[in-house]
């Protein structure tokens, strides 16, 4: 018996079971408080994105219109890239302008796509109904000042407020600019 209390002991490498649930409770607590920033921060990427693209696809068309000499005009679209009548919902139900949008030119009578944006509903487009047309020879929009407010469509606790909205004016000389906030604040 002697012999067997001089043995050294194994020392065993690892943890334990309570270790390993401290760590884990750990690890999910800083995933419930996590979660809300992340979310906001990649809703706030989207509304920055389509600010982006409707401003890129505004640029673009009057820049045509000045390039070809012809009127080239932007609407809201359905699934098959045809102009929604104003204030027709597409088949998400709104009737704004995040159900997608497109660059048109008419040729003949016929009225061709040079550039469309798909619909992303997660983000709001409020702003006119009606189509955007530019003309040559210098790209003017035909109409008055236009405007967009862009913004999450369903606002969350943390989403709400003017630093989560963009606004996209466009002059009556057709150039469109943005800026951060609601298109009713100063900026």
């Amino acid at each position: 018996m002697k012999q067997d209390a001089e043995l050294p002991r194994v020392r065993r490498r690892g943890f334990t079971l309570i270790e390993t649930l401290v760590v884990v409770a750990v690890l999910a607590v800083t995933a419930v408080m996590a979660t809300p920033s992340l979310v906001a921060w990649r809703m706030r990427d989207q509304v920055d994105a389509r600010a982006r693209a409707l401003l890129s696809t505004l640029s673009y068309a009057r820049s045509e219109a000045v390039r070809r000499g012809v009127r080239v005009t932007v609407c809201r679209v359905d699934a098959a890239r045809h102009c929604l009548a104003s204030g027709q919902a597409c088949r998400v139900g709104v009737a704004d302008w995040s159900c997608g949008w497109a660059v048109m030119v008419e040729r003949g009578g016929m009225s061709t796509v040079l550039r469309a944006q798909t619909e992303l509903a997660a983000v709001s487009i409020a702003g006119t109904q009606t189509n955007l047309t530019f003309t040559p020879p210098a790209g003017q929009l035909i109409g008055s000042f236009r405007s967009f407010d862009i913004a999450p469509h369903v606002p969350s606790q943390v989403t709400r407020g003017e630093p989560w909205r963009r606004c996209i004016r466009i002059a009556a000389g057709g150039r469109p600019r943005i800026a951060d906030g609601a298109c009713g604040a100063t900026s």
